[in-house]
């Protein structure tokens, strides 16, 4: 997590569910995610495998500091710790639009239940 204070479980989700709603509703090159889909759709995928979105959580809204490509094995233990969530994509050359929601939709709910998962048996 970016910061030194965890961050407040409902602002996350909420946060994350905004963004959720924003891919649905609006076209993708009008929403935060509109790089991420412009490098999943258009990068070589002979050189790059996946592009993450680094997300994080100011005043209640989910903002993109970065969009990256890697082509092969993990981010780095410093870049993870410091962002608040990741949204990861597969890089595929005529990814549509309407997959890409698709694949975001999914992802989103996955941070969110595991974020509610988390506040409800916080162990």
């Amino acid at each position: 997590m970016k910061n030194d204070e965890p961050i407040d479980s409902p602002q996350y989700v909420e946060a994350l569910e905004d963004l959720r709603e924003e891919v649905q509703s609006d076209p993708i090159e009008q929403t935060r995610l509109s790089g991420l889909y412009e490098e999943a759709s258009t990068a070589r995928v002979d050189l790059w495998n996946t592009v993450t979105a680094f997300i994080d959580i100011e005043n209640g809204q989910a903002v993109v500091t970065e969009e990256s490509k890697l082509a092969a094995g993990k981010w780095a233990p410093e870049i993870v710790d410091d962002c608040d969530a990741m949204l990861t994509v597969d890089v595929q050359h005529g990814l549509t639009e309407q997959m890409f929601e698709s694949i975001v939709q999914e992802k989103l709910s996955e941070l969110i239940g595991e974020a509610t998962d988390t506040e409800n048996d916080p162990r």
